[in-house]
C-alpha cells in the first residue's frame, strides 16, 4: 500500500507538469520533448521540468 500512495502522488505531479507544458508558450517541439521526458521518466522527467522546464502562460504575466 505504501507504494500505491507514492505512485498516485507521482501520477498527479506528472499530470500537473504535462498540463503546464501544454499551457506554456514553448515551441511545439519543446512541448513534445518535455511531454515525452515526463511520460518516459516520470520522476526524473518531473524533476527536470521543475528545474528547467517551460513555465505556464500565467508565469509570464
Amino acid at each position: 500500500m505504501e507504494y500505491g500512495l507514492f505512485g498516485l502522488l507521482v501520477l498527479v505531479a506528472d499530470i500537473y507538469a504535462i498540463y503546464q507544458v501544454f499551457t506554456s508558450s514553448a515551441s511545439t517541439a519543446a512541448k513534445i520533448g518535455w511531454t515525452l521526458a515526463i511520460v518516459l521518466l516520470p520522476i526524473l522527467g518531473f524533476l527536470a521540468w521543475l528545474v528547467a522546464g517551460p513555465r505556464g502562460a500565467s508565469a509570464h504575466a
